[in-house]
């Protein structure tokens, strides 16, 4: 997975004047643009298109300050107009074209990445891979932000607008792996941009041929891979943890790769103020090609 992203990170410096397209580097490299772009936000901490755009504005700083016209620059750089160029420029270095010819700076320049995999050895993940057959999940859905670190406060309003006895109607539902009550999140932007929406489910697992009462929500999942991480401690910051983790150390050192799919949490136990949980972190996988 490092070489496959090192790969994108040499194609984004050879085109930063052009649409990268993804999907067909993708291909080229054998992994899909799915786990390409999950892959290299979690690793890197922001979305692929976030570092395109660093990138772009680093470069295009060298041109501004060379007096070359801006709307010369804005074309080079993809960008339609020098308004486009202005508001581009001002995001990644604070200031605008304008001002750095007056004043010289300040710049926030981006570097070109480089990954490589550092093994520690000195800790495991608790992992187990499970091919599932078709099943549903059922329960109450809302469009939430997405949140990296600490609790999200609109998940947590959207699990207390429920009543109490609605929690027992769905865990009486349950009738398939993973097991009790479950925290589904959906659609997520492939970039794991953080304030995207996603769709939250607060439900359960159940049986394809299980019926489903009306006033639910579904999410239809069909059969595949999983694979299925344990994690104990504080919570939510141990599962927050986990999903780094894999990204950074199980996924380049195992034949599997993300495929589109819900990633879903079960609690398996956890203290009565919910300050620690033991969790399992259910991810979507297929092996590589």
């Amino acid at each position: 997975m490092i070489s496959e992203l090192n790969g994108l990170i040499d194609e984004v410096e050879v085109r930063l004047a052009e649409d990268l397209d993804v999907p067909a580097l993708a291909r080229r490299l054998g992994t899909t643009e799915y786990h390409l772009r999950r892959m290299f936000s979690s690793l890197v901490g922001m979305p692929l298109s976030e570092y395109v755009r660093r990138r772009r504005m680093t470069v295009a700083a060298a041109d501004v300050l060379a007096d070359v016209p801006l709307l010369d620059v804005a074309v080079r750089y993809g960008y339609g107009s020098t308004e486009a160029l202005n508001r581009a420029f001002r995001a990644v270095h604070g200031i605008s074209p304008a001002e750095l010819r007056q004043h010289g700076g300040p710049l926030r320049s981006q570097p070109q990445l480089r990954l490589r995999l550092t093994i520690e050895g000195h800790s495991t993940m608790d992992s187990r891979i499970t091919d599932h057959p078709p099943f549903r999940l059922v329960g109450h859905a809302a469009q939430v932000p997405l949140i990296h670190q600490g609790v999200n406060p609109h998940i947590q309003a959207h699990i207390a607008s429920l009543p109490l006895a609605e929690h027992e109607r769905l865990k009486q539902l349950s009738d398939s792996e993973p097991a009790g009550l479950l925290q589904v999140s959906a659609d997520v932007d492939p970039d794991f941009t953080e304030g995207s929406t996603l769709t939250y489910l607060h439900g359960v697992a159940i049986d394809r041929a299980t019926a489903v009462p009306d006033d639910l929500d579904v999410i239809d999942v069909p059969a595949g891979s999983w694979v299925v991480f344990r994690s104990s401690g504080p919570y939510p910051e141990a599962l927050q943890e986990t999903y780094a983790a894999s990204a950074a150390d199980w996924f380049p050192s195992n034949p599997w790769r993300l495929r589109e799919g819900p990633s879903i949490v079960a609690v398996i136990d956890r203290a009565e103020d919910f300050r620690t949980a033991t969790t399992e972190l259910w991810m979507p996988i297929e092996r590589q090609a």
